[in-house]
């Protein structure tokens, strides 16, 4: 029997908190300070890993939301650790902005500006404030998003350039974009994502004005036929082949929650159509076993079938998302067949957290449970999303 909606919500919250008393328990460093930069599938931290602002960052989000949702002292006290880490040790007080990563004892490492990094600072640290009312964490933000707009936003074409030297000056090293590509579907959807949130606790005109362009970069560039094309040269011209099936069902519920924010009565309904859309299309990329492959290269055809932890953790929201716009119950239904898919293969039932994925034979692969990427976001969010919305 497939499960009922607040079956699902249940589940998805009793996930959620099995998800935070992990990090609770094994990500904090107590020797070096913050967060070990990786720990292993038997819970074994690696004391000398680099530590990224990706990661410090998503755990500020993710500790931040759940103490503004359930107010525990626990949630606070990590939430707190992981600002006063980013503050300390990431922050360029040279230059200003980010580091992309320190070494385990705090000191830099990347120091170039990459922007995906500047829109999880952006993210954590707008919750924080809206957690605690702190003063000095929607500065920081702040202080950030108008160094992205200053180096990053391209005022020619739209849109934001990729990264930067350590002093803002130009660079060809992109990290996250293949070559030398200068937009990435990647960075504009996490900063729609950091500037939707920093909006909600700064609700200034100028920011206002950029997330809408944003959106209009995703309608007019980014989106094509339902589906994301992934990198651009300055002027959008396209340089990739491929569908990542994860990208476009997280994008297909984040498009939404911006306009939302915005509250854009023109907005709203084009919006809502391009997220049924998007997830409509994603569904193309469900296996027989429920699970979302990874990415499909339509030049060559080569359909890449892992399935990522955080891929199915933004099918489960995408999916449920569509099935309240739209209120096709198919929607829902693939909703609750990604959690299926989640518990029986991702999910490690004896160390706890999820593995980062598992192949199509559903063998596991990468069994970190914590690394440079690997954090509470994905599938923590994912849980506080359908909890939140199965009670609706």
């Amino acid at each position: 029997m497939p499960l009922s909606i607040p079956a699902l919500g249940q589940e998805a919250y009793q996930e959620f908190n099995n998800i935070l008393s992990y990090w609770i328990n094994y990500s904090i460093d107590e020797e070096k300070g913050g967060f070990y930069g990786r720990v292993t599938a038997d819970n074994k931290p690696v004391p000398n890993e680099p530590k990224s602002i990706v990661i410090n960052s998503r755990i500020l989000w993710t500790f931040s939301t759940a103490y503004i949702l359930f107010r525990k002292q626990a949630y606070l006290a990590v939430a707190t650790r992981a600002f006063n880490y980013v503050e300390t040790y990431f922050i360029d007080t040279q230059n200003g902005g980010v580091y992309w990563s320190v070494n385990a004892d705090g000191s830099p490492l990347e120091r170039k500006k990459q922007i995906y990094g500047h829109a999880f600072a952006i993210f954590g640290l707008s919750e924080y404030y809206r957690a605690t009312k702190q003063a000095k964490a929607l500065d920081l933000a702040i202080e950030l998003y108008k160094l992205v707009e200053k180096y990053s936003f391209d005022p020619q074409n739209g849109g934001y350039i990729e990264a930067f030297a350590p002093d803002w000056s130009q660079t060809d090293d992109y990290i996250l974009s293949k070559g030398d590509h200068r937009k990435s579907m990647n960075t504009h959807l996490h900063l729609l994502e950091a500037y939707t949130n920093l909006y909600r606790a700064f609700p200034e005109v100028g920011l206002r004005q950029q997330l809408k362009k944003m959106l209009g970069s995703f309608t007019e560039h980014l989106i094509a036929n339902n589906r994301m094309r992934l990198f651009f040269d300055e002027q959008w011209n396209v340089k990739s082949t491929e569908i990542s099936y994860g990208h476009d069902i997280e994008a297909s519920w984040l498009l939404w929650e911006a306009a939302e924010v915005l509250d854009d009565k023109v907005l709203l309904p084009k919006i809502k159509d391009i997220s049924i859309g998007m997830a409509k299309a994603a569904a193309d990329g469900l296996a027989a076993d429920s699970g979302l492959n990874y990415e499909l290269n339509v030049a060559t055809s080569h359909l890449n079938t892992n399935k990522d932890w955080w891929v199915q953790a933004e099918a489960m929201v995408g999916f449920y998302n569509a099935y309240q716009l739209s209120g096709k119950v198919n929607y829902l239904e693939k909703a609750t067949n990604s959690w299926e898919f989640i518990k029986k293969y991702l999910i490690d039932k004896e160390h706890g957290e999820w593995y980062w994925g598992v192949k199509e034979d559903h063998s596991v692969y990468n069994t970190d449970k914590i690394n440079f990427w690997k954090c509470p976001y994905h599938n923590a969010r994912a849980c506080l999303e359908i909890w939140r919305r199965a009670g609706e």
